[in-house]
């Protein structure tokens, strides 16, 4: 024998409804978490935006500030680094170099900022040393410094050396400007002759 069903009342929620405050405690707690995965997902991303924008921009100014003069912000890569005899301290700053290649000649031309301590050791790895640097000799010709737009002109003082070697080994041209005693400015051209 079956029991017949008895219908709802007004009063008594029947099956499918849920009374008001239920309702409104549903609707609170979807709006919470969707509210929380916003911000989850939303934050982090809109930080990785604006991060990526500044790095951009950070690189573009460098590349604008230094396609003037013909030179290229970064490092040379290592195998133009060994080429060129050319040692970089590392943990240098405003690295930048440009290359030049003929049928006679091929050079390169770097710059740095770097400490004391990365100078002596540039100039040691490179086989001369601080006692080698003459104050007021421009080793690096007014030719080579028009190529890149090096200006020599600025406040001092200013040291430099040449690095003579027998050919194939290239020989280097040694600029260094001590305006800031603590972070020499290094400027070097390396020239080979195949």
């Amino acid at each position: 024998m079956t029991v017949p069903r008895q219908p709802s009342s007004p009063d008594s929620p029947g099956e499918g409804q849920r009374p008001p405050e239920d309702r409104r405690h549903m609707i609170r707690r979807r709006w919470i978490t969707a509210t929380i995965i916003v911000l989850l997902i939303g934050v982090p991303a809109g930080y990785l935006v604006i991060s990526a924008n500044q790095s951009r921009d950070s690189g573009r100014d460098k590349e604008a500030k230094y396609s003037a003069t013909g030179l290229t912000a970064g490092w040379p890569s290592r195998v133009q680094r060994r080429l060129y005899d050319v040692w970089i301290p590392p943990w240098s700053a405003e690295v930048a170099y440009y290359e030049t290649n003929n049928w006679r000649t091929s050079r390169l031309y770097v710059q740095f900022l770097t400490s004391n301590e990365g100078l002596d050791k540039f100039l040691k790895e490179t086989g001369t040393s601080e006692d080698k640097l003459k104050k007021d000799d421009f080793t690096i010709s007014k030719r080579d410094q028009k190529v890149v737009g090096w200006d020599f002109s600025g406040p001092g003082p200013w040291y430099g050396t040449t690095h003579e070697q027998k050919d194939p080994v290239p020989t280097l041209d040694i600029v260094v400007n001590r305006s800031n005693p603590q972070h020499p400015m290094v400027y070097i051209v390396s020239t080979t002759t195949p």
